[in-house]
């Protein structure tokens, strides 16, 4: 007789279904009264383990939740339990969280177009990672992260091979010295003359020789090479140098004597009695003469003495 294969049948319906991880249902009065509450249940007792609590005895904290029990956390509430839970609703949260298994997720069911928006920003604030938001639907799912805050997680140290020893360049006991040394290298020799333009290699003019009973329009200077000091020294030693002696009485004129003629007043200056001025600052200066003093324009002297322009300054 021949073999013949046999082939199990598997019955579907009698198969069983893969469970999930503990999933915790929170629901309240209302939606225990209009039966939402128990038909989530017992949608999800078909997969996995479900605990049940009412939202009244997790806020007034008559039941507290195991640190990282739940896999899911499935909240179904009314809209009227939304608006009650507002001012609570950072405290039902921090507790979730709590509860929640790393990358656990939360399934918030039955909301309002306003309520959703308000239920996002608080799962964020509160450390969740929104997931999906379904405004049609009414539904939003979040997911607690793997690391909440204030984890710690060991740091892996790296062992780094050692650096490779890199040899420093030798250098010669000539290149040590030179950067020690305070003198600058020499550089390309110039030749100083390179630099003269032909500006420079013109002669500069001499000094205006000076004209025999020309008019002299200033004194020798210091160093004189144009021969006005040797003129005016010769004038001294002969007697030609002229000078201008004002007299210093009201209506008193200029008069130009010789060299002589000047030494031989001013002794005569000096002998005769002293002058005296009404208001005794003719002498100061045309600051402290009065408007009718014959002194008005004259330089500053001292009292009693004759007032002397040569006549070879340059300001006559």
């Amino acid at each position: 007789m021949a073999p013949v294969a046999i082939h199990p049948v598997i019955d579907n319906s009698t198969a069983s279904v893969q469970a999930k991880g503990p999933a915790l249902v929170i629901g309240s009065l209302s939606t225990a009264q209009d039966g939402k509450y128990q038909r989530l249940v017992s949608e999800l007792e078909a997969t996995r383990p479900v605990e049940r609590q009412i939202l009244d005895r997790l806020l007034d904290q008559a039941t507290v939740l195991s640190a990282e029990s739940y896999a899911s956390v499935h909240i179904t509430l009314s809209p009227a339990d939304h608006q009650t839970l507002q001012p609570r609703l950072s405290q039902l949260l921090s507790q979730l969280l709590e509860g929640l298994s790393p990358l656990g997720t939360l399934h918030v069911l039955h909301l309002t177009s306003s309520d959703s928006t308000n239920f996002s920003s608080n799962l964020t604030l509160s450390g969740f990672h929104i997931l999906t938001v379904n405004t049609a639907e009414g539904t939003i799912i979040a997911q607690k992260p793997a690391l909440h805050a204030g984890a710690s997680l060991p740091l892996k140290a790296k062992t780094a091979a050692p650096p490779a020893s890199v040899p420093l360049p030798r250098r010669s006991i000539a290149a040590k010295k030179a950067i020690w040394n305070l003198t600058p290298p020499l550089g390309d020799a110039i030749d100083p003359e390179s630099l003269l333009t032909d500006a420079d290699r013109a002669r500069p003019a001499a000094c205006e020789p000076v004209k025999a009973g020309g008019i002299r329009r200033r004194k020798a200077c210091k160093g004189c090479t144009c021969g006005l000091a040797e003129e005016e020294e010769a004038e001294l030693r002969s007697g030609l140098a002229n000078v201008v002696l004002l007299d210093g009485s009201e209506g008193g004129g200029a008069n130009e004597v010789a060299l002589s003629e000047k030494e031989r007043l001013s002794k005569a200056a000096k002998a005769a009695p002293k002058a005296t001025s009404s208001c005794g600052n003719c002498f100061l200066g045309d600051a402290f003469r009065c408007a009718s003093c014959p002194y008005m324009g004259l330089p500053a002297f001292k009292p009693g003495e004759k007032v002397e322009i040569d006549l070879g300054m340059d300001d006559i």
